[in-house]
């Protein structure tokens, strides 16, 4: 099945932080909490999605609290921080909301991504993910984790859904 006509029944996104909304680069300071670089365009169309009633959950295995604030800012409310099976969170995701996997997007880029990428009802992943990764994705994006890749897969949906692009999301 063509991944588009998936695009339809998605209701909720999910994505792995290290790798996806970031480029894997982690800068290590000296007593300092790592630094991450995310992408505007990815800001952008999480926040979006959020203001039109979609489910944004983030599940990783870092523990940055700057991670979490900077995505909570964005809106996203259901972040799991350390977590170090993600199977797990995921059925707590769904549980918590009723939500069925099908209806679920996840994108993640390396081997603890690989278990709930199976789970999902269209399963993604950037460009660079991991050989392991790619083979099990529905959809593989044509862009490099941090560099627009959840801009892309969240603006398919909302383009499938009639959500992108609407006159009241147009700010002047």
């Amino acid at each position: 099945m063509n991944y588009k006509l998936l695009l339809k029944e998605i209701t909720t996104f999910v994505f792995d932080v290290d790798g996806v909304l970031t480029d894997g680069t982690v800068l290590a300071l000296p007593n300092q909490e790592p630094i991450r670089s995310f992408n505007s365009k990815d800001g952008y169309a999480l926040q979006l999605a959020v203001r039109k009633g979609y489910k944004v959950a983030i599940i990783t295995g870092g523990k940055s609290q700057a991670v979490k604030e900077r995505l909570e800012g964005l809106g996203v409310k259901d972040i799991w921080l350390g977590a170090s099976n993600k199977i797990e969170a995921l059925e707590e995701l769904t549980i918590m909301y009723g939500i069925e996997s099908k209806n679920i997007a996840y994108m993640g880029d390396d081997i603890p991504d690989y278990e709930v990428l199976k789970q999902v009802g269209l399963s993604t992943c950037p460009k660079d993910a991991a050989p392991e990764i790619r083979g099990v994705c529905r959809y593989i994006s044509p862009i490099n984790g941090g560099k627009g890749c959840v801009r892309d897969l969240i603006e398919q949906v909302l383009k499938i859904q009639g959500d992108w692009m609407k006159k009241e999301d147009i700010i002047w």
